[in-house]
C-alpha cells in the first residue's frame, strides 16, 4: 500500500493546504506520496471490487445469513486454516458435521438448506460457533469475526456467538439529524450510567440519561464501550467482536432504539470507534482466528502493542481493509450511528506508537521515517469513504495528541479527513495546575497559551476532562479541588467553606474558559456537568468485584439540599448560551488582557460576545476597565456567581455596560462598570 517511496501525486486542492500552513511546503513531496498512495488503494479497490460502496460492505456476504429461502449461507477469511465447521445448538455442538468448502483468496463456504418444514436450520437467538483445524490437526472453537451478537453466561469468561435473525427487527422513526457546525458532546458510558451498583441497559439510558443529556442542552452524545468486549474492565478499548454491540447491556434491537429515541432528542451520536489495535483474546477475540499468528494482524513484534498487550492490524491486507472498512458502515447502516470518534490515532500514526515522543512540532517528526503510511492511507480511505457516502451527517474525530499536521483537513487537500481532533492537552493542563500550583502561581499567559496553541484551520474538540481523568488513580476536576470536604461540606445546611466555595467557582471558570477558548466543539463525561465525587474503578478482582465506583450518583445532584445543582446549573445556562450566541462555530477569538497581577483573562468571540474572568484568589474588582472591538451597549449573559450556580449574587445584572471611544488593550473601544465580578460574559 505504502508504494516505493519515490513517486509522487497531484493532489487537487494541496495549495488550500500551503494557504493554511505555508511551512509545509517543505514536506510537499511527502504529502504528496502519501496521497498517491491513498489514490492507487481507492483506484485498485473501484477497479477490483467495484468501488469504495460496494467493498465496504463485507457484512452482507461474509458471516452468517439466512437466505431468501430460509437456508443458512456462510462465508468466512481464514487464509492459514486447514479446515473449517460450524457447531451449535442446532446440531448438539457436534464438531465436523458441517464442514465448509475452500474457494479462492483462503475465502471458505458454507450452505445449509431448510428444515423439511421449510423453516431455518438454524433458529433466531442460537448459540453457534466455528471450528477450526489448525495446520497441526488440532480443532478449536472461534467466534466469526463478522459475529452481531455475543454472550457469555454469567461469570464465565468465553463468549458464544449467537444467530441474530429476530422476527420483526426494530424500525428507526427518526432520521439522522443534519450535520452540527458546533458540537457539544456528553461522553458516556452506558454500563456505569446508573446510581444502582450494577451494569445498566440500553434501555434504561434511553429513559433515564437521554432526558438529562436533553435538558443541559448537549447536541451530540459520544458513546464508549459499544463494541464489544470480553473484559469489561478495559472500558470498552480492548475489542474482541468489532460487529457486536456489547451484550451485557441489551440485545441489539434496544441499542437500536435507543439511538432512534436520541435522534427523537435531536441529539447527534458518535461511536467510539477502536480500530488502532484489537484484544489478544483468542477464543472469543480475532487473535489467531484461522490458527496462525497473522491472520488479520501483522506477524512478529511488528503485530503486538507491548504497551497495551494488544494485537496491531495489517492495513496492508486486502481482507483487512474490507473489515475494517465495513466495520465503519456497519455501525452507520445497521444502527445509524451519526459519526465516529476513533481511538487511539496516535498510536496508528507512528511507528513507534507514539511512546516516549514528546512531538515538539519539528515537522521531520510527522513527516519523516516513523510515520506509519499504512496506517494513515488507511485513515484517510475511511474518512474520505464515509464523507463521501454520507455528507449530510458524517462526523469524525481523532483522538491524536501528536498534533499530526493536516490530519483534520480534507482528504482531497492531502490531509486525513478527520473534522476534528480532541484537544487532549488541556485536560493535561487543568489537572497540572490543580496538583501542582497554588492559586497565587496560577500563570494567565501560559493557561492562555496552552488553550489557543492549535493548528490553524483544523478543528478541535475542548474539555476539561474526559473519562481518562475519572479513572482510578486520578481524580476528577471536582474532587482534586473539594475532596478535603466533598463528603461533610456539600449540604446547603453545612457551615460556610472556603474549600467549598473555591472549588465550586474554580469547576464553572475551568469549564466556561475551556468551551469559550480551546476549541471549536466542547466535551463532558458523564456526571461531570455536577462535579461528580470520587473516581471511576470498574469492578475487578483489585476491588473484590465491587460497582461502588463504577456508577453516576445522580440522587446527589437530585437531592437539592446540596450544592451538586449549582454545577449542573451552570453547565445547562453554559450550553445554552452557547447555542444562543453559537462562539462554537466562530473559531476566530481575539485575547486582549493576560494579566499576571491582577489575574485577569479577557477575549471576545462571535463578534460581540466578550469573555471576563478573574482567577485573583483573593481580588474583586470595580470600575475594571476592558477593551472590547464593537462599540454601543453590553448586557451579562452569563454571570457566575449567580445564586442559582452557587455564587454570591455580587454583581448587578441590570446595570448597562456602554462602552466609551477610548481604545483598549488592542481593541477600538472599552468598557468600565463591569463592578465586582468572577467571571462573566457580556453581550
Amino acid at each position: 500500500m505504502a508504494g516505493d517511496g519515490h513517486d509522487v501525486c497531484d493532489v487537487p486542492e494541496i495549495e488550500n493546504l500551503f494557504d493554511i500552513d505555508p511551512y509545509l511546503r517543505n514536506v510537499e513531496k511527502e504529502i504528496r506520496r502519501r496521497y498517491g498512495c491513498f489514490q492507487k488503494v481507492v483506484n485498485d479497490i473501484s477497479q477490483s471490487e467495484g468501488g469504495l460502496e460496494k467493498f465496504s460492505k463485507g457484512y452482507e456476504s461474509f458471516g452468517i445469513h439466512r437466505t431468501p429461502d430460509n437456508g443458512i449461507c456462510m462465508m468466512e477469511w481464514a487464509p492459514g486454516a486447514e479446515g473449517l465447521y460450524l457447531r451449535g445448538e442446532f446440531n448438539n455442538w457436534a464438531q465436523t458435521q458441517y464442514p465448509f468448502t475452500k474457494g479462492e483468496f483462503g475465502k471458505w463456504h458454507l450452505t445449509l438448506p431448510p428444515n423439511p418444514d421449510g423453516s431455518c436450520p438454524i433458529s433466531h437467538n442460537s448459540k453457534i460457533k466455528l471450528v477450526i483445524r489448525k495446520k497441526s490437526g488440532e480443532l478449536v472453537d472461534r467466534l466469526s469475526p463478522w459475529a452481531n451478537y455475543v454472550v457469555s453466561q454469567e461469570k464465565v469468561p468465553v463468549f458464544d456467538q449467537v444467530f441474530w435473525d429476530p422476527p420483526n427487527p426494530y424500525t428507526f422513526k427518526n432520521p439522522h439529524p443534519p450535520k452540527l457546525d458546533s458540537l457539544r458532546i456528553y461522553e458516556s458510558h452506558v454500563g456505569i450510567s446508573s446510581w444502582e451498583g450494577k451494569v445498566s441497559t440500553y434501555k434504561e439510558f434511553s429513559r433515564d440519561v437521554i432526558p438529562r443529556i436533553k435538558s443541559l442542552g448537549y447536541n451530540a452524545i459520544q458513546l464508549m464501550a459499544v463494541m464489544e468486549h470480553a473484559y469489561y474492565a478495559s472500558f470498552g478499548y480492548q475489542i474482541t467482536s468489532f460487529f457486536a454491540a456489547s451484550s451485557r447491556f441489551g440485545t441489539p434491537e434496544e441499542l437500536k432504539e435507543m439511538i432512534d429515541s436520541a435522534h427523537g432528542a435531536g441529539l447527534v451520536v458518535l461511536l467510539d470507534v477502536v480500530h488502532s489495535h484489537a484484544s489478544k483474546n483468542v477464543v472469543d477475540g480475532l487473535n489467531q482466528f484461522d490458527g496462525t499468528t497473522s491472520c488479520y494482524f501483522h506477524d512478529g513484534p511488528k503485530g503486538t502493542h507491548e504497551l497495551w498487550d494488544s494485537r496491531l492490524f495489517n492495513y496492508t491486507g486486502w481482507e483487512v481493509m474490507r473489515f475494517l472498512l465495513s466495520n465503519l458502515r456497519w455501525w452507520i447502516e445497521e444502527y445509524q450511528f451519526d459519526g465516529y470518534r476513533f481511538d487511539g490515532v496516535t498510536s496508528m500514526l507512528y511507528h513507534s506508537h507514539g511512546m516516549g515522543h514528546g512531538f515538539s512540532g519539528d515537522y521531520n517528526e510527522y513527516f519523516g521515517l516513523n510515520g506509519d503510511t499504512d496506517a494513515l492511507v488507511y485513515l484517510m480511505v475511511g474518512n474520505h469513504m464515509l464523507h463521501s457516502l454520507y455528507p449530510d451527517f458524517m462526523i469524525t474525530v481523532a483522538e491524536d495528541v501528536s498534533g499530526m499536521p493536516g490530519l483534520c483537513r480534507p482528504v482531497q487537500e492531502g490531509g486525513g479527513g478527520f473534522d476534528y481532533r480532541l484537544a487532549m492537552a488541556i485536560p493535561d493542563l487543568w489537572i497540572k495546575y490543580l496538583k501542582h500550583k497554588s492559586d497565587d502561581d496560577w500563570d494567565m499567559s501560559h493557561i492562555c497559551h496552552n488553550l489557543t496553541n492549535r493548528r490553524y484551520g483544523e478543528k478541535c474538540i475542548a474539555y476539561a476532562e474526559s473519562h481518562d481523568q475519572a479513572l482510578v488513580g486520578d481524580k476528577t476536576v471536582a474532587f482534586w479541588l473539594m475532596d478535603k470536604e466533598m463528603y461533610t461540606n456539600m449540604s446547603n445546611l453545612s457551615p460556610p467553606s472556603l474549600v467549598i466555595d473555591r472549588g465550586i467557582a474554580l469547576h464553572k471558570m475551568i469549564r466556561l474558559l475551556t468551551c469559550g477558548l480551546g476549541g471549536e466543539g466542547y466535551l463532558n463525561f458523564i456526571g461531570n456537568e455536577f462535579g461528580h465525587p470520587e473516581w471511576l474503578d470498574f469492578p475487578r478482582v483489585g476491588n473484590n468485584e465491587s460497582f461502588h465506583y463504577c456508577r453516576r450518583q445522580w440522587n446527589l445532584l437530585d437531592d437539592k439540599t446540596l450544592k451538586y445543582q449549582y454545577l449542573n446549573n451552570f453547565d445547562r445556562a453554559m450550553m445554552q448560551a452557547e447555542e444562543k450566541y453559537k462562539w462554537l462555530r466562530n473559531s476566530q477569538n481575539y485575547l486582549s488582557r493576560k494579566h499576571e497581577g491582577d489575574k485577569m483573562i479577557v477575549f471576545d468571540r462571535a463578534d460581540r460576545l466578550v469573555f471576563v474572568f478573574n482567577f485573583h484568589p483573593t481580588k474583586s474588582y470595580t470600575d475594571y476597565k476592558i477593551g472590547v472591538n464593537n462599540p454601543g451597549k453590553y448586557k451579562l449573559v452569563l454571570d457566575s456567581d449567580a445564586e442559582e450556580f452557587g455564587g454570591h449574587k455580587r454583581l448587578d445584572h441590570s446595570v448597562e455596560n456602554v462602552t466609551s471611544e477610548e481604545p483598549w488593550d488592542n481593541r477600538r473601544c472599552s468598557m468600565m462598570k463591569l463592578y465586582t465580578f468572577f467571571h462573566s460574559i457580556y453581550y
